[in-house]
């Protein structure tokens, strides 16, 4: 008697396990992997929008597959079977979505336990529910439009296509219809209303801050700056800078007041122009006197950290200026996408016109110049400066904050790091040239000497801005090897897909935990890299104890 092949019939029941029943499976899966553990813990209505996310996902892939088996003619499980298995799956279902939910609040706190943050009494598992149900429908109904219009297109091709290039160009056209109404549509329009919004919002003057009188300040009516041109996120850094009494009493009798030269958007036309206009200014107030000059490069909105520069402005005992130059008024993950090249234009065009300058100086009376920069603030202060350009006379060194995934340099030292430090603290070779440091501190002891260029990158274990990789959604991450970062939840696993997921939207929300965790950078963190990074001498560690106090009380 003829038996079919052994190998066809593998195929035939392989086909026979791809029908939706295994797509709701799935999903649950999914559903229950995006409520567990991440970097940044989430609301209700967040935890349920990505949970309802990745079932919609997972649930398609599962339809994506069963059309492409059906597509090669492949045998599919009989109606019949389908029917019957139909309760059962969606018993299994059910019961895998309610464990998911019945552990959302325990999973929550691991996160809260690992970033010393008050436990929540509950994850409101109805309110995932609710939102995770509402995505799931519409997105659903998306399928269903595409699914639609792409049988519609195929049939109107099969006259004159053979069958499967008409199913294959059907689907290929209908994707590239959707593509162009979401991102043509849809994205450029949302853009635009939020470039409109912000663009509003810098234009906004801060209530209750006058204009500075003092002529050393940018803005004074002896500031080569108009007042008004500095924007909102400018006017803030100006006004909040620290006068000589305050500095007189935390840092001694001999602390001045430091200079801080800012440069808005509206202040002049071009890139070349705020450049210019930048260094003019930082000589009309006499910058290039100072013991150190810091180019801080601002985050996506203009935005300087004031926990991040107070700290080197108090060590240096206000003997140092600082410049930054506004290139954008989005928020740092829109002005990527808005703006992607327009920051590092700037921050370049500022480095060269402030370097070039210092760099003519008598090295005897030239300040001692450092980078700064958080976020993409950090990515483009690293852009700005060509290392073989400055070889013969190189800044004194750099702190970088919460670098973006993005960020080359950074990318390529932790990836050659030593193979026994872990990736979210890495040791770089000798550590004469790159350290890095956390809330917990350095794995290079002090005494280890620094090379003529010191530049350190602080960071967070937690932090999915300095962390997030494409490649999580189909590789474990190296940052999740053992041993992990104490603010990083032992609960924490890697799934496929949805780990990039729950990363992208840690992402969004980095900056809501307290000071300390994710991508919110403490002042006493920056007080440590500034010690490292610049040296500032006659400290004692009461000094630097009561320092440490001072900043942890200011709310910054």
């Amino acid at each position: 008697m003829w038996r079919r092949p052994e190998k066809l019939w593998i195929v035939e029941r392989l086909g026979r396990v791809l029908p939706a029943q295994t797509g709701m499976l799935l999903g649950a899966v999914a559903f229950v992997s995006s409520l567990s553990p991440s970097l940044i813990p989430r609301a209700g209505l967040l935890q349920g929008a990505l949970a309802g996310l990745a079932f919609a996902i997972a649930y398609g892939l599962a339809v994506a597959v069963e059309s492409a088996w059906k597509w090669l003619g492949l045998p599919l499980l009989p109606t019949r079977l389908r029917r019957r298995t139909l309760p059962a799956s969606l018993l299994l279902t059910a019961m895998i979505l309610v464990f998911g939910l019945s552990q959302a609040t325990g999973w929550q706190n691991a996160i809260h336990d690992a970033m010393k943050m008050p436990p929540v009494e509950s994850a409101r598992p109805f309110t995932i529910a609710g939102a995770a149900t509402i995505v799931i429908l519409l997105l659903l109904g998306i399928a269903r439009a595409f699914r639609w219009l792409s049988s519609s297109l195929t049939a109107w091709l099969k006259i004159y296509l053979p069958k499967k290039i008409a199913i294959a160009s059907g689907i290929f056209g209908t994707a590239l219809f959707f593509w162009a109404i979401g991102d043509g549509i849809l994205l450029t329009a949302g853009l635009h209303v939020l470039d409109n919004s912000y663009q509003k919002i810098d234009r906004l003057l801060p209530s209750g801050v006058s204009q500075p009188t003092a002529t050393e300040s940018t803005g004074s009516p002896a500031s080569l700056i108009a007042w008004e041109g500095l924007g909102a996120q400018g006017i803030d850094w100006i006004a909040s800078r620290p006068g000589q009494r305050e500095m007189v009493d935390l840092a001694g009798p001999a602390a001045m007041a430091p200079l801080r030269v800012y440069v808005g958007l509206n202040s002049a036309d071009d890139v070349e122009a705020r450049a210019a206009l930048a260094l003019a200014e930082l000589k009309r107030t006499g910058a290039f006197d100072r013991a150190v000059l810091v180019i801080a490069t601002p985050t996506g909105t203009g935005w300087v950290d004031p926990a991040g520069m107070l700290p080197v402005e108090i060590l240096q005992r206000g003997d140092i200026a600082s410049v930054a130059v506004q290139y954008s008024y989005l928020p740092s993950w829109l002005s990527l996408i808005v703006e992607p090249e327009y920051g590092a234009e700037t921050a370049r065009a500022v480095f060269e016109a402030v370097y070039g300058y210092w760099r003519d100086l008598p090295p005897e009376r030239r300040p001692r110049l450092y980078l700064f920069g958080l976020s993409l603030g950090a990515l483009n202060s690293d852009l700005s400066a060509d290392f073989f350009d400055i070889i013969a006379a190189p800044y004194d060194g750099a702190l970088w904050a919460g670098p973006p995934y993005a960020s080359k340099t950074w990318k390529e030292v932790t990836r050659t790091r030593q193979p026994e430090s872990p990736a979210w603290l890495p040791v770089f070779r000798d550590s004469t040239l790159f350290r890095f440091r956390n809330q917990v501190g350095t794995p290079v002891s002090p005494e280890s000497p620094w090379g003529p260029v010191r530049i350190m990158y602080l960071q967070y274990a937690s932090d999915p801005i300095v962390f997030f990789e494409w490649a999580s959604f189909w590789r474990r991450p190296a940052w999740m090897d053992q041993p992990r970062g104490a603010d990083v939840a032992p609960q924490l696993r890697w799934v496929p897909v949805v780990t990039g997921l729950q990363l992208m939207t840690d992402m969004m929300t980095a900056t809501t935990v307290p000071a300390g965790v994710g991508h919110v950078y403490a002042a006493e963190d920056y007080l440590d890299g500034w010690l490292s990074v610049s040296a500032p001498q006659g400290w004692s560690e009461e000094g630097l104890a009561k320092l440490r106090s001072w900043l942890s009380q200011q709310g910054i």
